[in-house]
């Protein structure tokens, strides 16, 4: 049986990048399901591996892809609570940019026929990391003080639901078109990054309170060793990624030493003294070795979901076809939630 599946053959830009191949179906590994994929979403590592500095991709050619949605096609002999033509929503280690794509039985849950796929995307892989650095990472208090970073965007604004969930104040920065938006997921202190500084923005609130608690950061460089600075003692920073690598949707060697330059230099003495902690977050990582947490947050957020707590925004949605504009939209910055192609 033959699928499309959009191959990334070489780094740059998008136009040049893809190609689309019919190849093979794949089949399942005994542990596996594969999925006939209506959706695919896109996250902000996939323009990382399309500009050839995400560490985790694999040799070229690959099909990219970290989430789709879809209905079970096949599963493999060690898998028995799932059936032909359930949908779900999973998160897949690359190979998502396909009509059909297999993944790990942890990876995958059912969702109800009242998600639309687009969404079930976000919850594969936004929603999921938003939940596990909330819930696993940190232990939130009605009453703290918490910053997010990129907080339109499609983990950030699941990250804002979150925390005003748990009852905290959350300090949100967004781009100059985005502020209504935060307003909506109800953030309480909206900051415009690109006209105002928002370490000086946040000091302006505190009175006598001593800092944020907690800051969950996408940007990394300098705006993660402002983040750190302003933690309150025992506050702590969750690192997710490191957008500002990317300059005007391009990464060059001086834009990397810049990001690198900024985050600074931390020593465990001064993490204990100060009573801070630093926490990375690759979800990746967490599927490949603690791949039953990985299936908790899932199935979690389904939940959250059908119980009104999060909503993923669907920014926009393309084509599968208009693969190229669907990276260009995302590494532009103009996106709100989630970007997601269908077939």
């Amino acid at each position: 049986m033959i699928m499309k599946a959009i191959y990334l053959t070489k780094t740059g830009d998008a136009e040049k990048t893809f190609e689309f191949r019919d190849v093979q179906v794949p089949e399942p590994k005994p542990d596996e399901i594969c999925i006939k994929v209506h959706s695919f979403g896109l996250n902000f590592a996939d323009v990382l591996a399309r500009q050839g500095i995400y560490q985790e991709a694999p040799p070229l050619p690959y099909v990219l892809g970290y989430d789709v949605a879809g209905t079970v096609h096949s599963i493999g002999s060690e898998v028995h609570n799932y059936t032909i033509g359930q949908r779900v929503t999973a998160l897949t280690k690359f190979g998502g940019y396909a009509e059909y794509a297999c993944t790990m039985k942890e990876g995958v849950s059912l969702i109800a026929d009242d998600i639309d796929y687009c969404t079930a995307t976000a919850l594969a892989t936004q929603a999921c990391t938003a939940f596990y650095c909330l819930e696993e990472c940190a232990t939130l208090h009605a009453g703290d003080r918490v910053l997010i970073q990129a907080a339109a965007g499609g983990v950030g604004s699941i990250m804002v639901q979150l925390a005003k969930y748990k009852g905290c104040i959350v300090y949100g920065t967004a781009s100059t078109k985005k502020q209504d938006y935060l307003l909506e997921l109800g953030v309480d202190y909206p900051i415009d990054y690109t006209q105002l500084d928002f370490v000086e923005e946040i000091k302006k609130t505190l009175g006598d309170y001593p800092g944020v608690d907690f800051a969950f950061d996408s940007i990394g460089g300098a705006a993660f060793k402002k983040a750190y600075h302003l933690l309150t003692p025992s506050g702590k920073i969750i690192f997710i990624g490191a957008a500002s690598q990317l300059k005007n949707g391009k990464s060059n060697m001086l834009t990397t030493l810049k990001l690198a330059a900024g985050f600074g230099l931390f020593s465990p003495i001064q993490l204990v003294m100060a009573s801070k902690g630093i926490i990375g977050v690759n979800m990746m990582r967490v599927a490949d070795h603690r791949p039953e947490i990985f299936k908790h947050c899932l199935d979690e957020v389904i939940k959250l979901y059908e119980s009104g707590v999060i909503k993923p925004s669907i920014g926009k949605t393309f084509e599968a076809s208009d693969i190229s504009l669907a990276h260009h939209y995302l590494e532009s910055r103009q996106s709100i939630g989630k970007v997601a192609c269908v077939w």
